[in-house]
């Protein structure tokens, strides 16, 4: 599997949010998305990075962002997830890991000795046309935002 990079075009992507809303990268044209694969719904880095870029939603709004996570949980798990934090974007089960394949972030980890397959916690942010301006792939969950805008 290769690496995306800036420069790459983004994968297309297909997936079911919280709602059961079928969401792709084609319906982002036009904007600059944040996409963001995070490991667990209600884990505490995950909280403390989406309630990161909860607190400065209308910032990355004002500067033209759209924002996605994507994570294997279910359609059920990120709802609770999304009320809980009081969430304002969409959140993609990707209980299949197709997303998580296609962008390269599905892989071996390793925690305290043992290594597992699991989601890399990394960040894509994707221009008006569909091409990969940064990776993020040492995420700050308690400054995020700080990453994708600085």
């Amino acid at each position: 599997m290769t690496k995306l990079k800036a420069g790459d075009k983004a994968p297309q992507f297909k997936g079911i949010d919280q709602d059961g809303q079928t969401l792709s990268l084609d319906d982002f044209k036009g904007h600059k998305l944040v996409l963001y694969f995070y490991p667990k719904d209600s884990t505490p880095g995950c909280t403390s990075q989406a309630c990161n870029l909860r607190d400065n939603y209308d910032m990355l709004l004002e500067k033209g962002y759209k924002v996605v996570g994507v994570s294997a949980d279910s359609e059920k798990s990120h709802k609770r997830f999304i009320e809980k934090n009081n969430l304002p974007f969409p959140l993609i089960a990707d209980t299949e890991k197709e997303i998580l394949e296609a962008y390269g972030v599905w892989g071996l980890k390793k925690f305290m000795g043992r290594e597992f397959m699991g989601i890399i916690r990394t960040t894509f942010v994707i221009s008006e046309d569909g091409t990969i301006l940064e990776v993020i792939d040492k995420v700050k969950t308690k400054d995020h935002t700080a990453q994708i805008i600085g």
